[in-house]
């Protein structure tokens, strides 16, 4: 029971309070100082999404608590110092509704970790679609026509072989096709190159081609994956080799059994519960410059036998069914009066786009009562002093 008590108090006290919020300014710091040499997306996943990390002040390594496992404690801080050991009455009222606040918008933070997805869909004007692509992640695609003129598409996400870093394959199967699919020497950036006499490959050479691994961009988006890949075919064992590349054109096609299949690297795709056409693309350029002042999008949103227009801006999002869309960039940048230009569109699918605003709403009406209280309290003392 002391143990109990000793950790209850542990949790729940001011001073745990403090050295988190003390822990969380000095990640925001170190990572807002990593971004000097490293991208955006790396230092999200090592300081803010990780439990743990290694911190390196030049030779030193440190090892430190990630924002994640910080805010989770945090969490159960809150909870124990902020609503259960807190004396309840009228007094205390409005700070403990800042605390559920608090408590709201860590969860907030929570789900769209662990429960969102964001990317981007590209168009030219009189362009559809009816999917996004993500910024980040990768997936492999066998594609399969049916008897009936349908696509089946078997996917793998990254998760599934990121980890084939080496010679050593992972292998991806699945009941639905006749053949294992083995991936080897991933690397989340790469380029093929032609194998010449004065070429020494670190990696295998297939059709006269290699995969040349290349050290990382600091901006994530720029990265292509590639991969080794072999087809196993389960009757007989025969195989077949190609390289798959992100920036490929066309997916490698395969015949087995008789059946005619194409396999791609490609950038992780979503579904989305309407389509988004693209009818007319906007720049204005600032006065006597090619500098853009502002950009949007005409777009005409098909959701079943409904359509209607809509205008997507640098600061009016569509939000529908789920997803809000930003009117992010567009280019081609060289492009010249005249010529053609696509718009690209962020899409964010967040379950918890909402929850950040509904806290910080809780937190301002806690904040609001417990000053108004005060503020009335030391009125008060005031008048009976001067009286």
């Amino acid at each position: 029971m002391k143990l109990l008590k000793w950790c209850y108090d542990a949790l729940s006290s001011l001073w745990l309070s403090c050295i988190l919020l003390f822990d969380l300014g000095i990640l925001t710091w170190l990572g807002t100082l990593e971004q000097v040499n490293t991208g955006l997306f790396e230092v999200q996943k090592k300081y803010f999404e990780s439990w743990f990390f290694i911190h390196h002040a030049g030779p030193i390594a440190i090892p430190m608590p990630g924002a994640t496992l910080v805010l989770a404690v945090l969490a159960v801080n809150i909870v124990l110092g902020g609503l259960v050991r807190m004396r309840k009455s009228k007094a205390t009222l409005g700070v403990l509704i800042t605390h559920i606040g608090i408590i709201f918008l860590i969860f907030a933070g929570y789900v769209k970790m662990n429960h969102s997805a964001d990317g981007h869909v590209t168009l030219f004007e009189g362009q559809a679609s009816n999917t996004f692509e993500s910024y980040h992640h990768w997936e492999i695609a066998i594609l399969e026509q049916l008897d009936d003129g349908r696509l089946r598409e078997t996917i793998a996400p990254q998760g599934d072989f990121e980890l084939s870093l080496g010679a050593t394959p992972v292998k991806l199967k699945s009941n639905d096709l006749p053949f294992e699919l083995e991936i080897a020497h991933f690397s989340p950036n790469a380029r093929v190159l032609p194998k010449g006499p004065m070429i020494t490959p670190k990696l295998p050479v297939v059709d006269g081609y290699f995969l040349d691994a290349i050290e990382l961009e600091k901006q994530n988006e720029q990265n292509i994956a590639g991969a080794y890949a072999t087809v196993v075919e389960r009757s007989g064992g025969a195989r077949q080799e190609a390289i798959l590349w992100g920036a490929s054109r066309q997916p490698w096609t395969v015949t087995v059994a008789g059946k005619q299949y194409g396999i791609e690297l490609r950038r992780e795709q979503f579904l989305m519960p309407f389509t988004v056409a693209l009818d007319d693309f906007k720049k204005e350029d600032h006065p006597r410059m090619n500098m853009p002042k502002s950009f949007s999008s005409d777009v005409t949103v098909v959701e079943g036998p409904t359509k209607r227009p809509v205008k997507i801006s640098m600061n009016e999002p569509l939000r529908q069914d789920g997803l809000v869309l930003y009117q992010a960039s567009w280019g081609p940048s060289n492009a010249r009066p005249g010529d053609p230009l696509f718009s690209t569109l962020a899409v964010v699918d967040n379950p918890a786009d909402q929850y950040p605003l509904y806290a910080c709403i809780v937190i301002a009406v806690g904040l609001v009562m417990h000053f108004t209280r005060k503020l009335a309290k030391h009125i008060k003392s005031q008048q009976s002093n001067a009286s």
